[in-house]
């Protein structure tokens, strides 16, 4: 097949992968096209939990038509025994003569040796067709693979001038109905969705996802170093809660709660401790959502990807609440830097959306 080929089918399987972000974890979220005679004859994308992975729902799909077929697959095929066999040797037994891969995987279990397997076995191995378009969208995986910690979203809903509450902690509703609503699709394609104590007592948040019917809801990740938080509302959709707290202190956990020790610093519990237990626990995409201490320290630390903010055409004044709280002192060009890659008008809201940039 021609390049202008290769890039359309992969484009396609890329379409595909997205449905797992926020369903899959720990696993990434993969996309697979299979293709025989300029036929799409089967496709598949991880499914919710991370089984059946998208080569072997593909190929249960195309049954005897893979057979001398090209495979279009966003993630390197698996080589290992977990608890599901490789996809590399089911890609081998069905027959596919062609494998094309976006992106190579770096879980040592893998790198490379899924494409080994492939080229040993006598099929043909195309890399590199969608390579940055397939880093991107597994972002979190490969952040809890090379880094030990999930990619970081850090949400904020604001009024013009920068607040997320007035002075006496009021903030429902800052932005309207149009926002609300893509900040629950936004959830959707997050594990989890984490705020600070702070916020959990103040405003009881749900953390879940609403208007978008059955979905897997995202863990709920309540940092508080004491452990100090109210019953949060009972809903049967919402996800599992995991409680971060300073592993030196006894916490009495909510009914169901799962309890995540970690260091603390000063009496603050330490971002990147908390990240990489996050991690640990499998997560690969976090949606913070506040307030603005757990922002601020997010933010010293490095450890925020990218930035959503909802701004609202309203002005609360230097005595509302600020989005992001002090920030160690600092000359201006180490203060943390942002590129814009996104501008959206939600209703009378605007949200933009940033990429914090490493230099």
């Amino acid at each position: 097949m021609s390049h202008a080929d290769d890039a359309r089918h992969m484009a396609h399987a890329l379409g595909l992968a997205r449905r797992g972000l926020g369903n899959v974890w720990p696993n990434p979220a993969v996309g697979c096209v299979i293709v025989r005679d300029g036929i799409v004859v089967a496709r598949g994308w991880t499914q919710p939990g991370g089984r059946p992975h998208a080569e072997r729902f593909a190929l249960d799909a195309a049954g005897d038509k893979a057979r001398g077929a090209t495979a279009y697959v966003t993630l390197e095929p698996c080589s290992h025994y977990g608890k599901t066999p490789p996809c590399a040797d089911a890609l081998i037994a069905a027959g596919v003569a062609r494998v094309v891969v976006a992106l190579t995987d770096p879980d040592p279990r893998v790198a490379g040796r899924g494409l080994a397997r492939l080229r040993a076995a006598g099929v043909t191995v195309t890399e590199g067709v969608g390579r940055d378009q397939a880093a991107a969208l597994n972002r979190g995986f490969l952040n809890r693979i090379t880094l030990g910690r999930p990619m970081l979203t850090l949400k904020l809903a604001t009024s013009l001038d920068g607040r997320i509450a007035t002075a006496s902690g009021e903030s429902r509703w800052i932005t309207g109905a149009e926002a609300r609503r893509q900040v629950h699709l936004l959830r959707l394609t997050h594990d989890a969705v984490m705020v600070g104590g702070g916020t959990a007592r103040a405003d009881l948040p749900a953390l879940n996802v609403r208007g978008f019917g059955p979905v897997r809801q995202p863990v709920r990740v309540i940092a508080s170093a004491r452990g100090d938080i109210p019953p949060l509302p009972e809903d049967h959709d919402a996800g599992p809660l995991w409680l971060l707290h300073d592993r030196d202190v006894a916490v009495a956990l909510p009914p169901g709660a799962r309890g995540i020790g970690v260091d603390s610093v000063q009496g603050h519990l330490d971002p990147v401790a908390m990240m990489r237990a996050l991690a640990g626990a499998g997560l690969t995409r976090v949606l913070c959502e506040g307030g603005g201490a757990l922002a601020a320290s997010l933010l010293a630390a490095g450890l925020v990807d990218d930035l959503i903010t909802y701004s609202a055409g309203l002005v609360l004044g230097a005595e509302g609440r600020a989005a992001v709280a002090a920030l160690p002192l600092a000359p201006l060009s180490a203060m943390p830097r942002l590129r814009l890659r996104g501008v959206r008008r939600l209703g009378g809201d605007v949200m933009q959306l940033w990429s914090v940039v490493n230099e």
